[in-house]
C-alpha cells in the first residue's frame, strides 16, 4: 500500500465513523481532518482510547487573517505502534476572543503547546490548568505571531523596575537571526521545515551586504 493509499484509507475511515468531521484538503504528507471545537475533546478521547493514537507531538496556532473563522489550532497525533500521523485542525468559533477546549487532561504534552499558542496567537484553551504565557512576560500586550504584528517587532517597556533602572532603555525590536524563515513548498512536513535563507551572520559578525 502506498503512502497516498494510507492517507486516503485513514481519512476515509475517520470521516465514515465521525459524522462531525470534514476532510481537510491540501495536506500532502499526512491525513488531515477538520473537527468542530465542541467535538474536539470527544474526538481526541476516541483517538487515544479506541484508535491507538497515543502521542500528541505538536499543537500549532494558525491565523488566517481576513478569513472567518480566523484562528485555529493544528494538532499532530501519532499512533506509535504503526508510526502513523494524523493532522487535526480545530477552528475557534469566535474571531475576536478565540477559544478552543484544552486537551491537557487527555495528553499531558498539550500543556506547553497550548501555552505557546495562547502566548503567540492569543487563543484561549478552556480548561487548561495553568494558561500563562510561556515565551513573553505576562504583561506583554501583543501576540507576536498574529498577522497584524509587524515583522520588525515592536518597541515595548521592560516589565521590571529594577531592569529598567539598570538598562535605561526599552526592549528594542529585532528580527530573528538567520531569517526570514520560509518553508519549502511541495515537500513533506519533515523535509519542508522552515529554515533560514542566510545564517552566515550573528551578533558578533555583521550580516553581509551582498
Amino acid at each position: 500500500m502506498s503512502a497516498t493509499d494510507t492517507v486516503s484509507s485513514l481519512q476515509s475511515t475517520l470521516l465514515a465513523r465521525f459524522s462531525y468531521l470534514t476532510p481537510r484538503s491540501g495536506s500532502a504528507d499526512h491525513p488531515a481532518v477538520n473537527v468542530p471545537a465542541e467535538n474536539l475533546v470527544s474526538f481526541a478521547t476516541a483517538l487515544r482510547d479506541e484508535l491507538g493514537f497515543d502521542m500528541l507531538t505538536d499543537i500549532a496556532g494558525a491565523d488566517w487573517d481576513q478569513e472567518s473563522p480566523r484562528f485555529a489550532a493544528v494538532y499532530h497525533f501519532v499512533r506509535t505502534a504503526k508510526c502513523e500521523y494524523l493532522r487535526v485542525v480545530c477552528a475557534a468559533p469566535d474571531d475576536v476572543a478565540p477559544s478552543i477546549p484544552s486537551l491537557v487532561a487527555l495528553y499531558p504534552s498539550a500543556n506547553w503547546f497550548e501555552r505557546e499558542a495562547h502566548d503567540m496567537f492569543g487563543i484561549d484553551f478552556a480548561g487548561h490548568p495553568d494558561l500563562r504565557r510561556i515565551l513573553m512576560w505576562d504583561s506583554y500586550p501583543w501576540h507576536p505571531l498574529r498577522k497584524e504584528f509587524p515583522l520588525a517587532g515592536k518597541e515595548t517597556d521592560i516589565p521590571s523596575d529594577d531592569q529598567i533602572e539598570g538598562a535605561r532603555t526599552k526592549v528594542r525590536p529585532a528580527p530573528l537571526a538567520g531569517g526570514p524563515f520560509v518553508a519549502t513548498p511541495g515537500k513533506t512536513m519533515h523535509d519542508g521545515e522552515p529554515h533560514g535563507k542566510d545564517q552566515s551572520w550573528n551578533e558578533t559578525q555583521p550580516k553581509p551586504t551582498r
